[in-house]
């Protein structure tokens, strides 16, 4: 249980980081690629406006205003070219004075393209553009170079990525070290809980021997109190018991517990078991368990498990249902699973039935014997093999399925 809370821990915090990480890191491209955009675009209004030409530069500069400034270097490190149009599309005149590294050809193309577009403003290649109609139903179309401010904004998005990378990597590291720690005194109030609940319980179970022979001994007076004092005692000593056994699943496998087993062989030993209880109160158990299917791990619990799941349908079957019991090897994970008949589920409340001593029929639950501990024990016993247990209602037949990695351990 504290493994599984640990990667959960480690792999919520690592959601979160790499969530927020990356809504910033996208959040930094596409502002840097719009402040970019936005600047190319004032630019070409700019020369638009202004005959081709820029105004002369402005007396003071502000280096926080991200908005496009003339500075007397400006008409210099611009690379543009203007091309205008007749109505009918056709290339009246191309300007060619302020960029040096396209011949006519290529600006030839470039405009065929950009017109193929069918847009006012937008990219190609490298090149921005603008499309302007003008006075005798032609246009101009002014385009603007920006490899230089392409790359830069691409530079910026590599270098983004590879922060990211590595803080995402850094942070993973850090969790791997620090999740134990974090994690601690979780860890150590969970297992002074599990003592408690074996202390308590080896210090019950004396005074109640002790009872128990004493009630015992005066059964010859036949008193009707005694017999109901000694059913509550036997009802409290096997609670107890579950108890014990519950505090003891949730413990995490020591490696030199574990030892290779026949989940095949538990099962069908069970269904061996149960079969007898179940046809004597008409009820059918059928089984389809798949041979030779091995797993490292506490054979007990596993015999538990079965013991568990099998009682649970006997006892809540419908009358003359029929109980099936599936175990099968899907991949490297081993499929059980136990259904069987049961009227009157609320299926809203079967996430609830894991839960300790939760029980969804108080009244029938007592009649046949249940505390609410067995499907927490079961769901104990599965999650310490690394695997996960599930339940669902579907057309009058609830059914338990748990899954368990066969290379869990």
């Amino acid at each position: 249980m504290i493994r599984s809370l640990r990667r959960k821990f480690i792999l919520i915090a690592m959601a979160s980081l790499i969530g927020t990480m990356a809504l910033l890191c996208a959040a930094i491209g596409l502002g840097n690629h719009c402040v970019t955009t936005n600047r190319e675009d004032r630019i070409i209004q700019h020369l638009h406006q202004n005959g081709g030409t820029f105004r002369p530069p402005e007396p003071h500069f502000d280096p926080s205003d991200f908005s496009f400034q003339i500075t007397p270097e400006t008409p210099f490190e611009t690379r543009y070219f203007i091309i205008e149009l007749t109505a009918r599309r056709e290339i009246l005149s191309v300007s060619l004075d302020h960029i040096a590294a396209l011949d006519r050809r290529t600006v030839v193309d470039t405009v065929s393209r950009i017109l193929e577009t069918g847009a006012e403003r937008g990219y190609v290649d490298h090149y921005r553009f603008g499309v302007f109609p003008n006075e005798i139903g032609g246009s101009t179309v002014i385009v603007l170079d920006c490899f230089l401010q392409l790359q830069s904004a691409n530079n910026m998005l590599r270098v983004t990525a590879a922060v990211f990378l590595a803080c995402i990597l850094m942070v993973f590291v850090l969790l791997l070290f620090l999740s134990k720690r974090a994690i601690r005194p979780f860890a150590d109030n969970l297992e002074r809980q599990r003592q408690f609940i074996t202390d308590a319980s080896h210090e019950l179970k004396t005074p109640l021997a002790i009872l128990s022979a004493d009630i015992g001994m005066l059964e010859d007076t036949e008193n009707r109190w005694l017999s109901s004092a000694k059913a509550q005692i036997t009802r409290l000593d096997r609670l107890i018991k579950n108890l014990v056994e519950l505090a003891r699943t949730e413990e995490t496998i020591q490696e030199n517990t574990a030892e290779p087993f026949s989940v095949s062989e538990a099962a069908q030993a069970n269904v061996d078991a149960f079969r007898p209880l179940a046809e004597a109160d008409g009820k059918a158990l059928t089984a389809e368990i798949a041979q030779r299917i091995t797993l490292k791990g506490v054979q007990d619990n596993f015999f538990r498990l079965f013991s568990i799941l099998l009682d649970n349908a006997v006892k809540y079957c419908d009358p003359g249902g029929t109980i099936h019991l599936s175990v099968s090897q899907r991949g490297r994970n081993i499929c059980i699973s136990v259904s069987n008949p049961c009227a009157g589920v609320d299926a809203a409340q079967l996430p609830r039935y894991f839960d300790r001593f939760y029980r969804a029929d108080s009244s029938r639950a007592r009649a046949t014997g249940g505390y609410g501990i067995g499907l927490s024990t079961a769901k104990a016993i599965v999650t310490r093999h690394r695997g996960r247990i599930t339940n669902r209602y579907a057309d009058g037949i609830i059914t338990f399925t748990a899954v368990i990695p066969q290379t869990a351990l």
